[in-house]
């Protein structure tokens, strides 16, 4: 089984798809076994036709070693894998998109007889193709324009549900550990039950009159086990003893209802004594 990680620069993608200027919707696919089938909208706002391809891959979010998320691609998953790859196919798959056009792609699955109930994964790679980025500097002839053309790849998630499904969150082993002016945290998650959680974690820092210092919060998926490390910014939080506060429920704004499936929120607590250069993590409360 072979396999890479790809690191999400999604920080990114906003402009390279306006360089590519193809707007691609929705961002996240749900497929269920009564219809086994949906939809992709592909709209093109640029002044230049765009050559678009669609494939498949298997992949999903997991962390490395210093807990940053990357996405782990499976050339060749096993049985056990529960991947979709195979199995689904876009009409059209290959497409030319003209100036202000529109084109729909329905995509359709085709699952294997004798199916588990479950929830099964793969990823939808828009590859699309067009434009000229003129080259700075670059030696030319007279009349000749040097330039590159731009090649964008867009990776969508796409989920197959199959009979019934139900998802859960376990959360392990909180930490957490002042760095100057920041204070790191990580956990171990891991996920429960026959689907992937999609979720969000949040975070807060409340001192000892339980007034929160410092909040924040992140759209997190969790298919298998992940230890996120997350950084939270102490600007005027004073030295002294603090609460770090985690909760893990399944609430996202930026996806419809159908693709969440709810779980019973999931909260951790830490005690965190900060000092001038430095903190002490307490026992867990």
């Amino acid at each position: 089984m072979q396999r890479s990680l790809l690191v999400l620069v999604l920080a990114l993608v906003p402009v390279m798809a306006a360089a590519q200027g193809v707007v691609i919707a929705p961002h996240a696919i749900h497929i269920d076994a009564r219809t086994r089938s949906g939809t992709l909208e592909l709209y093109n706002p640029g002044n230049g036709p765009v050559e678009i391809e669609i494939s498949t891959l298997f992949g999903y979010p997991v962390t490395d070693s210093a807990g940053r998320i990357t996405l782990l691609i499976e050339a060749d998953p096993d049985s056990t894998a529960h991947s979709a790859a195979d199995w689904i196919a876009a009409f059209p798959r290959r497409m030319s998109l003209e100036p202000r056009a529109r084109q729909t792609v329905r995509l359709l699955a085709r699952p294997p007889a004798g199916l588990e109930d479950g929830e099964y994964w793969t990823r939808l790679v828009v590859a699309t193709r067009g434009g000229i980025m003129p080259v700075s500097g670059a030696d030319s002839a007279e009349g000749i324009t040097v330039g590159l053309t731009l090649q964008v790849r867009t990776i969508i998630a796409l989920t197959y549900r199959n009979g019934l499904v139900h998802t859960g969150i376990a959360s392990s082993n909180l930490r957490a550990h002042q760095e100057a002016d920041t204070l790191a945290l990580r956990m171990d998650l891991a996920r429960q039950g026959n689907a992937a959680f999609i979720g969000t974690l949040r975070w807060s820092l409340e001192d000892s009159t339980g007034a929160t210092r410092v909040t924040d919060e992140l759209p997190i998926a969790v298919y298998h086990q992940m230890s996120p490390r997350r950084v939270l910014p102490l600007d005027g939080v004073e030295p002294g003893s603090y609460r770090l506060i985690v909760e893990l429920t399944s609430e996202r704004s930026d996806l419809p209802p159908d693709v969440v499936l709810p779980i019973v929120p999931v909260a951790d607590t830490v005690a965190v004594q900060l000092q001038i250069g430095r903190a002490s993590c307490r026992e867990r409360v």
